[in-house]
This record gives structure tokens, sequence and C-alpha cells, in this order.
């Protein structure tokens, strides 16, 4: 607990020069809904419904800050084309009252090759699973490139209407997989020790900062743990934490944990629904996700709130605004954050389930999230469609 007053959920709050009508945040998710790398008239109507259902702010995903960046070939890159369609959809939001931010990031090794037809980039060569070949090590220019190609695409998202940029540094992503000792075995100035592996990470905000200034609100996602054996874990993430605050690049932080790339269930929480994995998967996907996936899709229980632990640790050594993640389920969960010294929570599965969650708690009070933590949207989401209760 902080001792300082506890501000209601409902309340506004304030994320650099950004003024939300209360401190719900509709977390990053990929709808499938991004035909071509463009935005389409149906993830409009997405983030409007999630916006119309009271939220201070929804999040759009995943917006590519370079085509080789991409998780997968339909997802958003910034470039100028994409522009008007984001503008549409920061245009329908602003409408409902709420504010829009652009998750920007390079996915780096959990960047499919064969999708992208691109090779995917890493802190050091292994094999990409993903894609079936090899991640190549990222060069030197590779880094400054695509360092540049953050505070692109922040301007890009000014010039498209959004009211801040989430910049992607967890689930072992580009930044995030340099932070990882499993996954950077370079021997270069951004390998080796914490300080050279955090370099990606700092220079990622930075050139967001040096682009957009205070224009907009600029969050990072932060990973506090990668859930893997040999991977990032929470002592050095929380003195990469404080050096990027003592850097001034970000307003806030949003805490996650774990790696798209070896161990994505850690984040959920749930059930690992291995067939509709599969069923959702191209067919040689699909084959090894039926024989393979129980290795690589663990489940680990549910209960609300179930990162407050390890955030706890980063509340008590920030002064930074942070948005608590996962598990935030109910009215009750989202008090506690509060309690806790969170200024602001973030949701998605309970979103996908009732885009009109936030109102519904504004009306009923003590309400609770029909969500039952099945994560059958994760694999719905890539085919375009709503969660398969809803």
């Amino acid at each position: 607990m902080t001792g300082k007053p506890t501000p209601d959920v409902l309340s506004p709050g304030e994320i650099g020069p950004l003024k939300l009508r209360n401190r719900t945040i509709k977390a990053a998710t990929f709808e499938g809904r991004s035909d071509g790398g463009l935005v389409t008239d149906p993830l409009i109507e997405f983030h409007r419904n999630v916006a119309a259902g009271g939220v201070g702010m929804t999040t759009v995903a995943y917006c590519a800050v370079a085509p080789e960046g991409r998780t997968q070939y339909d997802q958003i890159w910034m470039r100028p084309d994409a522009v008007p369609g984001l503008r549409r959809l920061t245009d329908a939001v602003h409408a409902e009252g709420a504010a829009a931010s652009a998750q920007i990031g390079h996915a780096g090794p959990v960047a499919n090759p064969r999708s992208n037809r691109l090779p995917a980039l890493g802190p050091s060569r292994r094999f990409n699973h993903l894609g079936g070949q090899m991640t190549r090590a990222a060069s030197e220019e590779d880094i400054a490139r695509i360092a540049r190609a953050h505070g692109a695409a922040a301007r890009l998202a000014v010039e498209s209407g959004f009211d801040a940029v989430e910049v992607h540094l967890g689930h072992n992503y580009f930044a995030s997989s340099f932070l990882s000792p499993r996954i950077n075995k370079r021997k270069d100035a951004y390998g080796g020790s914490l300080h050279n592996r955090a370099k990606v990470a700092r220079s990622a905000v930075r050139a967001v900062r040096e682009a957009v200034g205070d224009r907009i609100a600029i969050l990072a996602k932060f990973n506090m743990d990668d859930g893997v054996g040999g991977g990032l874990w929470l002592d050095e993430a929380l003195r990469v934490a404080r050096w990027i605050e003592a850097d001034g690049t970000v307003d806030a932080l949003e805490l996650t944990v774990g790696s798209s790339l070896l161990n994505p269930m850690y984040l959920f929480k749930g059930r690992a629904p291995l067939r509709d994995f599969a069923a959702a998967l191209p067919r040689p996907q699909r084959v090894g996700v039926r024989m393979l996936g129980r290795r690589f899709l663990h489940e680990y229980p549910y209960r609300d709130a179930f990162l407050l632990e390890e955030a706890r640790q980063f509340r008590a050594a920030l002064d930074l605004p942070l948005v608590l993640l996962g598990g935030i389920s109910s009215r009750a969960s989202m008090d506690l954050a509060m309690a806790e010294g969170f200024q602001f929570v973030a949701m998605a599965r309970a979103l996908l389930r009732e885009p009109d969650f936030v109102n519904r708690v504004r009306e009923e009070g003590a309400a609770r999230s029909l969500c039952v933590h099945c994560n059958k949207c994760m694999p719905t989401n890539f085919s375009g469609t709503r969660c398969v209760l809803a």
C-alpha cells in the first residue's frame, strides 16, 4: 500500500500529457482484422465497440515499425499508406469519448519469416520454429535502423491521431530478446552485461521520445520476467526499469511477463486450448502443434490479478505511473490495483468477452467479467472472429 489516497478506477487519470476519462485501458491484442497490413472496417468497429463500452483508452496492436518486424504478414506496419485507415480508427474511438494508443515495436525472433517473406532478426542466430527457418543475428546497422524506425512510427502515430504509443519491450520481441541471456549470445557491445543487453530497449524508447517529445503519451510494455530458464528475471528487469525511468523516455510502464517465443501461456494463465490453436494454423504448423504443443503451450492456474505479486516489487522501486495487467476481471481486482498504488489497469480477455464491461462495472458496482479464461479467444483472434463464447 502507498499511504496515498486511493483513486477510484473510474476517475480521470493522467499519463504524461494525456488525460484519460478513467483508469482502464484495453490491452493490446492482435485481432486478425488488418488484411494486407492495413486497417479494415471490422478493426475500426472492434475498437469503436470497446471505446463505446467505457474504457479510458484502447490499444491498437500490433503496429510493426518495419515490414520484417511483423509477427505475420497481415499485421499493420507503420508507413504512410497506413495513416488514412488509422486516422479513421482514431476518429471513431474519439467519437466515443476514449483515447487511442498504438502499440509499436519489432517482433524480432517472434516474427514468422515464411509468412512475412523476409528474414526474422534477433540478437543471435537460432532456429525459428514459427517459420521453419533460421533467425538472423541483427547487425549493428539493423539495430540502428530499427531504433530509427521506432521514432518514425511514433511520428506516424501522431499524424494518425493517436493520443499515445506503447513501445513493445516484452515477450521476447526484438528489444526483449536482447535483454534475455538465454536468447542473446552476442559478444559485442549488445551482449554480455545487462547494460549492454539493455541498449536496444533504451534506444527504442529514446528514439520515440526524441521523435514526438511531449505531443503524445509514451508507454512501454515491459517484461518483469520471461518465464523460461535462463531468461530475464526480476532482479535484472528491475534494474532496467530504473534505468528507463532515469532516462526520462517513458510516461508509464505496463508490466507483463512471458515469452511469445518460448513460453506464451505464462502470460495468460488458464487453459491451453491445443486443438483450437492447431485448427487456426496452416497444415504444416497444425501437425506440429498437435504433436508437440504440450511442450510449448503449458497450462498455469488462473487467479485474479495474477501478476500483482511481481508487480509490487516494481511499484516499490519506481515512481513512474504503472499499469497493472493480468487477471483484471472484476471491480474487486480493479480496486485492489488502485489500493496497491497502480495508476491504471489493463484488460484484454475481459474486454474480448464483453466490450462493454467497463460500463457494466460503472452501472453495477461489484461486477465480474463473464470471461472463463478458456483462452479460446487467442486462436479465434487470428481468424478475425470474436470470443467464441460471446
